[in-house]
């Protein structure tokens, strides 16, 4: 008798969040986006919730959030009502490096259901114009010529340009001094104003500027060249095997959302990013189309807290917490 009634408990809380799977979603889902319009996550994020929008038959409203590399915007998913109707595509900045350096409002591991990792991206490295530099070994020569004076624009503190700068200062042996922004597009428009030297940002939004010749390609962060940068060397190719910057962007939900709701996310997500026109689009911004299950996803991330952990400690990053 008491495993009967301790049946028809689970039975009483499960039954209802299936219910609640079967008709999600019956209304407009937030996507929250945790930096300002315009830079890689927003592509990727207006990419994918356009396709779920198209296949759900529901608004999928994106909702732009900047500040704090994605540390604000990401507390907002955080504590929004786990029902499914408010998630996030975010990156690894606000997830795995954040987190690790300062206090932040969030427990990773508790606040929220991971859903899909999406999309991955390489970091390139880029100088402004004006920089007498058209390689790595003359940036790095020019930077030992005059140590402190170069500087290094990034999309916030604690984000993955900020560590791919500071990945560069440790393994070149350079000085130069970080300067952050609220997010990609900001950090680029300065360095097309010659107001900072150069930067590790996310390939897509570099690639319009790289055509048109206002920023210098210097060298890409991943093993292999990328499709739509044939001609810019990897950091393996350059010297600097070590240097490999890889970015990558995941869908999340409040902490507490119900398992068989967090499956249906997935599904879509899944099913939107693979989409041949979403995922060509996404192609010709230089990403590359990720997609697991929340399970694996979670283990990602719990492997790049660890990798990241050991970069910070290195930079002497960690402010504590």
């Amino acid at each position: 008798m008491k495993a009967l009634r301790v049946l028809l408990t689970g039975l009483s809380v499960l039954l209802p969040a299936v219910a609640a799977a079967q008709d999600f979603p019956s209304k407009p889902i937030k996507l929250i986006v945790p930096f300002p319009p315009g830079g890689p996550n927003d592509i990727i994020a207006r990419l994918v919730g356009q396709r779920m929008s198209e296949i759900t038959k529901q608004p999928v409203v994106i909702d732009n959030r900047g500040g704090q590399a994605g540390v604000l915007g990401t507390d907002a998913i955080a504590k929004a009502a786990p029902d499914g109707y408010t998630i996030g595509i975010v990156s690894a900045s606000a997830l795995v490096i954040n987190p690790t350096m300062e206090k932040v409002p969030y427990d990773v591991t508790k606040d929220f259901a991971p859903v899909t990792l999406v999309t991955t991206v390489p970091e390139m490295l880029v100088v402004a114009s004006n920089v007498p530099a058209g390689d790595m070994k003359e940036l790095i020569a020019l930077a030992r010529a005059q140590p402190g004076k170069l500087n290094f624009a990034s999309a916030g503190v604690g984000g993955m340009p900020h560590l791919a700068g500071e990945l560069l200062k440790l393994t070149a042996r350079i000085d130069i001094v970080h300067v952050p922004y609220r997010g990609a597009a900001p950090a680029i428009n300065d360095l097309l104003g010659q107001q900072v030297q150069m930067a590790f940002l996310d390939l897509p939004v570099l690639l319009p500027h790289i055509k048109a010749g206002t920023l210098r390609p210097i060298a890409l962060g991943a093993p292999k060249r990328a499709a739509t940068s044939p001609d810019v060397p990897t950091t393996a190719e350059v010297g600097m095997p070590e240097l490999l910057i890889e970015n990558w962007y995941g869908m999340i939900a409040p902490g507490g959302t119900p398992e068989p709701i967090v499956t249906t996310l997935n599904r879509l997500a899944n099913e939107a990013m693979n989409d041949p026109q979403v995922k060509q689009k996404l192609a010709d911004q230089g990403l590359t189309v990720a997609g697991d299950t929340p399970a694996q996803f979670r283990d990602y991330i719990g492997a790049e807290a660890q990798k990241w952990a050991r970069v910070i400690k290195a930079a002497g990053l960690a402010t504590g917490k």
